[in-house]
Order: structure tokens, then sequence, then C-alpha cells
């Protein structure tokens, strides 16, 4: 992979990456592994793009894809793959994110399904419902009434209602 390549289409939507691989990880390693690939997949794809959505939006698929097919890999292996919480070990500061809150908040979103997750990180990325939909494969309409349903799961999750 180029430096420029790396530096101009890809740098600038790092903060896109490191969210979707973090929330379907749950170690530094496997942060850093889930990072790496989807980077290399980026590179190895870009002469697929077809300028029918936004660069961003394909940032987005590619990295929900290798997150979701890394995350099958684990299953399949019989390797666990997503915890309740990080080891105190890892929520210090070698994980991505040291901000308690934040650690928290990514800890209640890995107990949702594989595409609750996606939905609510592009959520919070403040991606329009269109937009979601496209990444996700579904129509707008069905995105607002599963993300009003994630928030209130996330909410018991983090008021301790549900595990």
């Amino acid at each position: 992979m180029s430096n420029d390549f790396y530096k101009t289409s890809i740098l600038p939507f790092s903060g896109i990456i490191i969210k979707l691989c973090r929330g379907y990880t749950n170690s530094q390693e496997d942060f850093e592994d889930y990072y790496q690939e989807v980077c290399l997949q980026i590179w190895r794809s870009k002469d697929n793009f077809r300028e029918e959505s936004q660069w961003s939006t394909w940032i987005y698929r590619i990295s929900l894809n290798v997150c979701l097919t890394l995350l099958k890999k684990k299953k399949k292996k019989g390797q666990h793959f997503v915890s309740d919480s990080l080891p105190a070990e890892e929520t210090e500061d070698n994980y991505a994110f040291s901000d308690e809150s934040l650690n928290l908040l990514y800890d209640a979103i890995r107990k949702l399904s594989e595409i609750d997750r996606a939905i609510i990180m592009l959520y919070l990325e403040e991606k329009p419902y269109k937009e979601i939909a496209e990444i996700i494969g579904t129509n707008p309409n069905n995105i607002g009434v599963r993300v009003k349903r994630i928030k209130i799961r996330l909410k018991n999750i983090l008021d301790g209602k549900i595990n």
C-alpha cells in the first residue's frame, strides 16, 4: 500500500475505522489486527469503487464487512469473541481509548447484535438514516425504528437492567 494512498484515502477516515473496529473487538491486539485488515481491504478494493456513493460510505461498508467477517471466523474457531466487559488491564491506557465513560459505552455496544452495533455506531457518527440504510442494506424507515429500540436497549444495559 502506498504511503500517499494511506495518507489521502484512509487516514482522513481513520476515526470511522477505529470506531467500528473497537465495537467488534475486546483487546488491543484484536483491535490492531482488525484495523490493519480493514486498511488492507480498502487498498485492495480501491479499484472497485464506482463512485455511486461517497468515499466515506465505501469505507464504512468495507470496515463493517471486514469486522463481521473476522468476527465470524473467530466464532467458527470457537474463540471467545465478545466479553461482557474488558479485563481491567485492557481498559487502561493500552486500549484504543482511555476515557472510562467511553469504555462503558463500548462495553454496552458490544452486547448488541452485530448489525445493531453497526447501526448505532453509524448513528453516533451522525450519519443520516438514508446513508446508514445504504451501508447496512435496508431501508431508511427500518433504521429509524431500530435506532429507537437500540437506544432503549443501551440505556437498559448501562442502567444494569440487562446483562
